[in-house]
């Protein structure tokens, strides 16, 4: 059976590029600096904060005319569009104008056998060129459904960013089946939010009583289901895969450096893996506790970074 190919387009600011490719390098083993990727792994483009579209590659060709020649070989049931993605520049391949886009998309879709359908298609059949190749097949566009969760019933100032969040689960956990995650110092649940609606099976822990108090709210606000329990991360006695840690600091808190060690100690005793965030450098720590860290970038917001960790 031969493998399938996606090409995936990206949309990131500036700041956001090391954090963007830290996300490439976890679901797709490698990273490249453009905002296009090719890869033989299949993923939900909805699930990235930068991924704008998925294209699962049927056919290829040197020339639009070939592409054009392959194409009359598809039969598509469903009622289809076809659409061209470079609408801005690709990796070093230039944006191509709407009425040449226009004219790429008919001169394609009119030898596809099947019912075209411009307002309310089944299916998109996305259209690419990318340096002197060109591709055509299956487009699944994100939905960005996540939008929404920046706007919650319980916030606080210093809690993670939507975007930062669930880019911080997708590099904690790029392929969930089977593993179970845990989020000890979960605080309003920003990160609970973001796994959860990936369907990521997460529990969540703090402990403060107040701060659960949010997290359950907003989980609730979005029509999700978790289980966010009381108590210091001392008390956790089963073991996780994964643990996704925004490590409390003491400019909003009154933890210690010893306090943020204990958390780590304790971190290391019932979890494989460990994504920790931190506004400072904490290596030493992170050795200290048992931790050998094999990725990491700074994520950005103006003036101001965080640390991204990824720890076994």
């Amino acid at each position: 059976m031969e493998t399938s190919q996606f090409i995936y387009t990206y949309i990131r600011h500036r700041d956001e590029q090391e954090l963007c490719r830290m996300e490439m390098r976890a679901f797709f083993g490698s990273d490249v600096q453009e905002n296009v990727i090719i890869s033989e792994v299949e993923i939900d483009p909805s699930r990235s904060p930068f991924i704008q579209a998925r294209l699962e590659v049927w056919i290829q060709a040197d020339t639009l005319d070939s592409l054009a020649e392959q194409a009359a070989e598809l039969t598509v049931k469903e009622t289809f569009k076809t659409v061209c993605l470079n609408d801005m520049e690709l990796a070093g391949t230039l944006k191509i104008g709407h009425a040449k886009r226009r004219e790429i998309e008919r001169k394609t879709g009119l030898q596809i056998n099947g019912e075209p359908e411009l307002d309310n298609p089944e299916l998109l059949i996305g259209i690419v060129q990318l340096d002197d190749r060109w591709y055509a097949g299956k487009l699944t566009e994100s939905s960005s459904d996540w939008y929404a969760h920046q706007q919650k019933p319980h916030m606080y100032s210093t809690a993670l960013g939507t975007r930062l969040a669930r880019a911080a689960v997708n590099i904690a956990v790029p392929h969930p089946e089977g593993l179970r995650v845990i989020d000890p110092c979960c605080g309003i649940g920003t990160v609970l939010v973001e796994a959860l609606s990936m369907g990521i099976q997460i529990e969540g822990r703090d402990i403060n009583p107040l701060v659960v108090y949010g997290s359950r709210k907003n989980i609730a606000y979005f029509n999700l289901h978790g289980d966010v329990t009381i108590g210091p991360i001392a008390e956790v006695n089963e073991h996780y895969d994964v643990a996704i840690i925004d490590m409390p600091y003491n400019l909003f808190t009154h933890i210690t450096a010893e306090g943020q060690l204990a958390i780590l100690k304790e971190a290391r005793r019932f979890t494989k893996g460990c994504l920790i965030i931190t506004i400072e450098n904490i290596d030493e720590m992170l050795s200290e506790a048992g931790f050998t860290i094999t990725d990491r970038c700074l994520a950005h917001k103006g003036t101001f970074s965080r640390e991204v960790v990824w720890c076994t």
